[in-house]
């Protein structure tokens, strides 16, 4: 006979129906609180705008100082000499200049190793293993900075730079043609995805120098072969490392962003030059880079 809930069904009713509430009220509480969250990211995020604001020449100086970098890395490497000086200049901290830096010379490198890939001096299928093995490495030595001491690589890498550079030197041919290769494919992809991807996550300063050597007298390549494939591996440790700096928020992406507009045509520029005039024009620019790099070391060691 159909009347009136029983009270022991009126009570359960009533006892679904808090626990709703309560439930309703606990997703409602979470919600809030990651609403909360951001804004309160966001609000840092201006915070630190406003901390740095840039005048519109500093832009443009940040514009030129890109292309030049994106010119320079696009031909032997080492744009950061020019790009993380002008950024610590502009007022970013050492950590958002790096950060930042890491962003537009991707931005860069990628460019020019499209422009290397579609004329023939580096294969992608190819490179597969040795991209994957450096992006890991690279992701490892950046885990690894808050770990070890990098004080040792600081001092060591300068010598090692300038007795490389002498060597080039000294040997006028090198690179000049192909040469039979000391090492196959896959051993060198373990070997210098593994050391240098580390190294460049580490550390960094001369890693597309090493990079041009190894590939040149490991894999018998030529100078601009080298280069091509020193760009497609420089990409896979600078993305490595943009990742771990975009995670932590060390990126500022307004001063990224004009200067990416300078890297494109830079490394348009420097890439449609090593193309077009080959490893003649390359190895004056690398000797500089090479000691320009070691001389930079140097003077930051007897700054510490």
């Amino acid at each position: 006979m159909a009347g009136a809930p029983s009270i022991r069904t009126r009570t359960s009713i009533e006892d679904a129906s808090e626990r709703s509430v309560g439930s309703n009220f606990g997703s409602s509480s979470r919600a809030a609180g990651q609403a909360v969250k951001r804004v309160s990211h966001a609000l840092a995020a201006l915070e630190f705008f406003d901390a740095v604001n840039l005048d519109p020449w500093i832009y443009a100086a940040l514009f030129f100082a890109g292309l030049g970098a994106g010119f320079v890395d696009a031909v032997a490497g080492g744009g950061g000499l020019i790009a993380v000086p002008m950024l610590l200049w502009a007022g970013l901290t050492p950590q958002v200049a790096l950060g930042t830096n890491k962003l537009q010379s991707s931005c860069g490198t990628a460019l020019a190793a499209w422009h290397y890939g579609r004329a023939g001096l580096l294969r992608w299928r190819s490179l597969k293993a040795s991209l994957l093995i450096t992006f890991v490495a690279a992701l490892l030595g950046a885990r690894a900075v808050s770990l070890l001491d990098p004080g040792l690589l600081r001092a060591c890498i300068p010598p090692v730079l300038i007795g490389l550079a002498i060597w080039f030197w000294l040997q006028p041919k090198l690179g000049l043609e192909p040469r039979p290769p000391r090492m196959h494919a896959n051993s060198f992809a373990w070997l210098t995805g593994t050391v240098l991807g580390f190294y460049d996550g580490f550390f960094g300063p001369g890693t597309g120098s090493f990079w041009m050597i190894a590939c040149v007298l490991l894999l018998g390549l030529d100078l601009p072969s080298a280069t091509g494939h020193t760009k497609a591996m420089n990409l896979a440790s600078n993305l490595a490392a943009l990742a771990i700096f975009v995670l932590t928020n060390q990126v500022r992406y307004d001063v990224g962003l004009v200067m990416i507009a300078g890297q494109l045509i830079g490394a348009r520029l420097g890439a449609g030059l090593v193309i077009a005039r080959g490893a003649t024009f390359i190895r004056p620019i690398f000797l500089t880079v090479v000691l320009a790099l070691a001389a930079r070391l140097i003077w930051l060691n007897l700054r510490a």
